[in-house]
């Protein structure tokens, strides 16, 4: 009989609990918190999918209770506590959680409020398309390890055979010992196309990979501010990346009181509880921590999010925006740590590893699945041989059988004589009368060159890898067009982040400003060129007394400035201006700029590089005119920099750039202009916080409308007069040769649609603050001037309306005429709409390289 004390084993304390930590750690790591790279699951998910798929819980079937498979989690595979079985299968459920639901629930499973879920006996819930058709296809095909589940009763797979990326699409998040994950969502539809050009190229990097996948894509939309922490978090797998709300400054209309300027977020930062955020902006405007709010409610409903902040009259719209960015979680930061299980061990990722590691996964389960199939075809296809073999010597047979004791002696003898096997000796002794026919033996044999091909085919995959990349491409081409969705994310540029231009396209682009400030960029291809005096397409949406006001052309990677009627000047990237369809309204631009709400902007211009040679000329309202280096605005402070220095009752309306060389030319909205040179004589630069001297001097009632600038060349040969007074005789109708010859042309367009194209050698040069010329006769009473503009013989202008139509054609598809003329009708509008606006199609970006020679 042994002792107690003779049992006992002397252990060194340390050891142990290093040992015991150690196994515990491994265990929380592996078995609970962190994720599998290869299917994105933890044990719970994949064990309450796994659970769902075996009681038949697929889309077509109906709902069952979720305490159902709470409770076939618990039994079978998970034992563990039902709150967390019941919780990880709510978030599952949760359009808010997860990019792309792989559980469909029916009844409360919680909301963006941080409602809990209502119980898992009030529930129900069955699995969605995307589980059943990207995550546990082909699982009975033994694409897939399987393994003692706790109490070795049952077996539960080791992964699922996902057909996608899961652990990018819907990210995860856990804390295990000593270590944690993080990993963002992302858009199905861009993870494929990144998947499949790392298929079709591995040598492709981090940077190649950024350009197909941008950034992640948050079920709840919002923004992405910057990219310099997608890129950090993709190269090294930690990256702390910028979320914002979408918020808009709206005014809000009330009959019996003044109007109010409002901040409406319709959009949060993902995993930001709405009631939380609101109680705490609350909170803080009791606290005098923010001002300017007069009123917070929540007006959500089942059509969206809205989050109304009613401001106080006095307050800066943008000032108590951006205090809302800074101290609440409208704006908040998500720490990616892309750590995932690698093989059983945690790895940290990069955005490369996470796709190679899922390709390699998705190479061995069709490898599994194509040998699983290769070898039911070959046991059905030896089968099938036997068959034929008793159907080419049926009567022997039937004679064997028919003088056998019993089935193992005819089995015996079947095997003996015609060299059978036991599967194919039973098949033959199994065989129904019935399949003796000639239609069923014709089955028989059709059937057994089917096999035939298919394993061939079968045999083809697994003998060439381009085979297998070729199937999981198109399985993943199918997942895409089935299952894909638009990205709800915008990623947006922050202020001082340098950006890669290189990940930019440089596309030509249209911005369309309106008088009430809703801002906008469209791509010009939006716009096909037409035909003179058609009707155009809508570029806008345009609310209700509101009319397009600026209109420009430019390339997306130009700085675009913009002049306020104070002659304060704003700079902003043109692919910052927020991208739009033709027929939505555009951003506030109090959203972009430190703008007050009295100031207006008054005059936009792109500019591709800051060149010491060249100037900005401005024209004010009441007729100033002064000539400033554009070097001087290179770095513009976020609340502007002063442009012009104005009198009483003036604004800044006009800025064009010039060279020193060329000329000025000025139109009026009676008809009139002014032609004159730029240089030191006419207009001698001046510093940024200056007027300018006169420019033109104006008929009663009569104002300026345009201004354009004219290169040096073009003018040569241009008449030049001492004489400052108008030219009121009537040119000739008919134009000399040397004026119809290619341009430039001075072309004129008119409110009501009329327009036609000038030589500039009708336009002499006069000296400065003269009357100028007749540029136009109008057609009617009510029509005017509307623009002015320098154009060349391949140019295309865009020419918008009030109404925000815009029309795209040819500049030589406006008549040639004289000063004296009418014009022709460029484009059909309505009765109470009018031309706002000309800009000329930007030339298209040349490619880096595209002339070089090799």
């Amino acid at each position: 009989m042994t002792i107690p004390q003779d049992r006992i084993i002397p252990t060194d304390l340390s050891n142990e609990m290093s040992r015991s930590y150690l196994e515990y750690a491994m265990s929380v790591i592996v078995g609970r918190a962190l994720p599998d790279a290869r299917d994105g699951l933890k044990p719970v998910h994949r064990r309450i999918l796994y659970a769902m798929y075996e009681l038949g819980l697929v889309p077509e079937k109906p709902f069952r209770k979720c305490a159902r498979v709470v409770g076939e989690v618990l039994g079978k595979y998970h034992p563990h506590g039902d709150t967390a079985v019941y919780d990880a299968l709510v978030r599952m459920a949760q359009n808010f959680s997860m990019r792309s639901p792989l559980v469909d629930g029916h009844g409360n499973f919680g909301s963006i409020d941080n409602d809990p879920p209502a119980a898992m006996r009030y529930t129900e819930c069955r699995l969605r398309n995307l589980s059943t058709d990207a995550l546990l296809r082909d699982i009975e095909f033994e694409t897939v390890d399987f393994a003692d589940n706790f109490d070795g009763s049952q077996k539960e797979p080791v992964v699922l055979p996902s057909r996608i990326p899961q652990l990018l699409l819907n990210g995860s998040s856990g804390i295990a010992v000593g270590m944690a994950t993080n990993i963002p969502p992302h858009n199905l539809g861009e993870l494929i196309d990144g998947t499949i050009a790392l298929i079709h190229n591995p040598e492709l990097e981090e940077k190649d990979l950024i350009k197909i996948i941008p950034g992640p894509d948050f079920p709840t939309g919002g923004q992405i501010l910057g990219r310099s922490g997608i890129h950090e978090a993709y190269m090294t797998g930690r990256g702390s990346i910028t979320m914002r709300g979408v918020a808009q400054i709206e005014t809000l209309e009330y009959q019996g009181r003044s109007n109010r300027d409002a901040i409406i977020i319709t959009q949060l930062p993902y995993q930001t509880n709405k009631s939380a955020l609101i109680e705490r902006i609350a909170d803080m405007v009791n606290d005098k921590r923010i001002d300017g709010i007069s009123d917070i409610r929540d007006e959500s409903d089942r059509e969206g999010m809205r989050i109304v902040i009613e401001l106080k009259r006095d307050a800066h719209s943008r000032v108590v925006l951006n205090n809302i960015y800074k101290q609440t979680p409208v704006q908040a930061n998500f720490g990616a740590n892309m750590l995932a299980l690698v093989k059983g061990e945690p790895q940290l990722l990069t955005l490369k590893n996470f796709l190679t590691v899922f390709i390699s996964f998705r190479v061995e389960t069709i490898i599994r699945r194509s040998k699983y199939e290769l070898r039911k075809a070959e046991e059905r296809n030896h089968l099938l041989q036997g068959l034929l073999i008793a159907l080419d010597s049926l009567d022997p047979i039937i004679s064997i059988i028919r003088s056998a004791d019993d089935s193992i002696t005819a089995k015996k003898k079947l095997i003996d004589q015609f060299e059978l096997s036991d599967v194919q000796a039973d098949a033959i002794l199994q065989m129904q009368l019935r399949r003796l026919t000639a239609l069923e033996a014709e089955k028989i044999h059709a059937e057994h060159k089917e096999l035939q091909i298919k394993i061939a085919n079968l045999n083809d995959i697994l003998s060439k890898k381009e085979r297998i990349e070729a199937i999981i491409e198109e399985e993943l081409v199918q997942i895409k067009n089935i299952h894909g969705t638009p990205r709800c994310t915008e990623i947006i540029h922050d202020e001082g982040e340098i950006v890669d231009t290189d990940l930019i396209a440089n596309e030509q682009a249209i911005i369309l400003l309106t008088e009430q400030g809703y801002i906008k960029r469209m791509p010009v291809s939006s716009f096909d060129a037409q035909q003179r005096a058609t009707r155009g397409k809508a570029g806008a949406k345009i609310k209700e007394n509101d009319v397009v006001e600026h209109f420009l052309t430019c390339c997306d990677h130009d700085v675009v400035l913009l002049f306020s009627d104070r002659g304060v000047v704003y700079a902003t990237n043109a692919y910052q201006i927020p991208s739009s369809s033709r027929t939505s309204r555009g951003v506030p631009i109090v959203q972009m700029l430190s703008i007050s709400k009295s100031e207006k902007i008054t005059s936009i211009i792109s500019v591709s590089e800051f060149k010491e040679d060249i100037f900005l000329v401005m024209l004010t309202r009441q007729g100033y005119i002064k000539k400033t280096a554009l070097s001087a605005f290179s770095n513009i402070r976020t609340n502007g920099l002063i442009a012009i220095s104005l009198g009483e009752g003036d604004q800044l309306r006009w800025v064009r750039l010039t060279r020193e060389e060329d000329s000025v030319i000025l139109g009026t909205r009676l008809g009139m202009a002014i032609h004159f040179h730029a240089d030191h004589q006419q207009l001698r630069p001046l510093g940024r916080a200056t007027r300018g001297v006169k420019s033109m001097r104006l008929k009663k009632k009569d104002e300026l409308i345009s201004m354009d600038i004219l290169s040096a060349q073009v003018t040569i040969g241009v008449e030049e007069s001492q004489d400052n007074e108008e030219v009121l005789e009537i040119e000739p109708e008919e134009l000399t040769e040397k004026e119809t010859s290619l341009g430039p042309w001075i072309l004129a367009i008119t409110n009501k649609g009329y327009g036609k194209r000038i030589p500039i050698t009708q336009f002499r040069l006069q000296r400065r603050a003269g009357m100028g010329v007749r540029a136009i006769k109008f057609k009617s009473g009510k029509d005017n001037l509307t623009s002015l503009r320098v154009v060349n013989a391949e140019d295309e202008l865009m020419i918008v309306s009030n109404r925000g139509i815009i029309i795209r054609q040819a500049v030589k598809a406006i008549s040639l005429q004289s000063r004296s003329a009418t014009g022709v009708r460029v484009q059909r509008l309505d009765e109470d709409d009018a031309i706002a606006a000309v800009a000329l199609v930007p030339p298209v970006p040349e490619e880096d390289g595209e002339n070089e020679e090799i």
